[in-house]
């Protein structure tokens, strides 16, 4: 083994190391603890150190998954495939008013449709049933609002986040206190990075939704970002005609919301290399992240992940 492979995966398991002592650590210290799951590389990765810091134990606690109905089809058949074969106790919660409402991301905006879909349902579905922590695979170096975050990030009984109230976090030493109806959001993955993740998923060989690898898709040209149109609902504006791209995803959310990046990289190798080479931020084709100043600081004040 090479020295700076060697290196790696010293890191690598340093990284390992802290998050499974925050995954047990939060699973003896909460009565209903839960784990949000996204489908995304990061939930991935977090799933994938849960099952490692429990085996040969099942997971002590459920994952949830807030479907907004607009994710990728390639995403609910990954989440449907993965989580049947390995006997996973997945939980899939909707905001059936919005969605009766018709609340979707073209006629209510991004900012609208993910108060209704995201922040809200997920609100709903902690309610419902009585979770008091969930892991979340949010990372410090995504986005400057998720780096104020701590690793027990609290939240009050109306799952509200105040950044200039947190618990400091001194030597590594978790404040889990919390009276009824309140709860914590606990970020086992705060201190890696993207990059940190894909050499992850090389080393462990983690299943990934086959968007992160650059294929031909068809998608449109629409404020600065390639969209994919992924069925039949997307709606086409006056001019726009799908053309083949070969792009991928560095982060997925809901279809219409997310731009993909026109990419050759077809490997978790690929990807690393040109990770070394990018000098944009991951999260830049998440549309929800820029329709407003400080957008995702207020979304996630509000409950958002």
């Amino acid at each position: 083994m090479s020295e700076t492979l060697a290196a790696r995966h010293s890191h690598l398991a340093v990284l390992e190391a802290e998050s499974i002592h925050i995954l047990r650590e939060t699973a003896a210290e909460f009565a209903r603890p839960v784990m949000l799951y996204s489908i995304g590389k990061d939930s991935q990765v977090l799933l994938h150190l849960a099952r490692k810091a429990f085996h040969p134990a099942p997971l002590p606690f459920p994952l949830l998954h807030v479907d907004t109905t607009w994710k990728f089809r390639e995403m609910y058949r990954f989440r449907d495939e993965f989580t049947s074969r390995h006997g996973l106790n997945l939980l899939v919660h909707q905001n059936k008013k919005a969605l009766a409402e018709g609340i979707n991301p073209f006629d209510h905006g991004s900012q609208k449709y993910t108060h209704a879909m995201k922040t809200q349902s997920l609100l709903e579905a902690l309610a419902l049933h009585g979770f008091d922590a969930a892991f979340g695979g949010a990372r410090r170096d995504e986005e400057k609002s998720r780096a104020k975050e701590r690793v027990y990030s609290f939240r009050d009984r109306h799952g509200q986040w105040e950044p200039r109230k947190q618990r400091p976090e001194l030597w590594n030493l978790y404040n889990g206190r919390i009276d009824a109806g309140e709860s914590m959001r606990v970020f086992p993955l705060s201190n890696w990075t993207e990059l940190d993740v894909w050499h992850y998923i090389l080393k462990e060989r983690i299943p990934v939704v086959p968007l992160y690898f650059a294929a031909e898709r068809p998608v449109v040209s629409r404020n600065g970002q390639w969209i994919m149109v992924d069925d039949e609902r997307m709606r086409l504006r006056p001019g726009e005609k799908p053309v083949l791209k070969r792009v991928r995803f560095r982060t997925l959310g809901c279809y219409p919301l997310s731009g993909a990046v026109e990419s050759s990289a077809a490997s978790v190798e690929e990807i690393i290399t040109e990770m070394v080479e990018s000098r944009v931020s991951e999260r830049q084709g998440r549309l929800i992240d820029h329709d407003e100043e400080g957008s995702m600081e207020l979304k996630k004040r509000e409950g958002y992940f």
